[in-house]
């Protein structure tokens, strides 16, 4: 793989992370706090693991597949 894709995927990969984590956290104060808005929180559950996916998806672009 190219060095300036490889950077790029890990770029992705950085900021996907942040937003994952920020979700998260949103998602933890929401609950803490006694929301009783939970479609906000499912909205918010499955945005998260959307972002998990793409998360997934680039680092499988990363690693090389390892015949066993």
């Amino acid at each position: 793989m190219e060095r300036d894709k490889e950077r790029e995927i890990r770029d992705q990969l950085s900021m996907l992370g942040l937003q994952h984590r920020d979700l998260d956290n949103e998602i933890a104060a929401l609950e803490a706090a006694g929301s009783v808005d939970q479609l906000h929180i499912t909205r918010l559950k499955r945005r998260k693991l959307q972002l998990k996916d793409q998360i997934t998806t680039l680092e499988d672009q990363l690693l090389p597949d390892i015949i066993a």
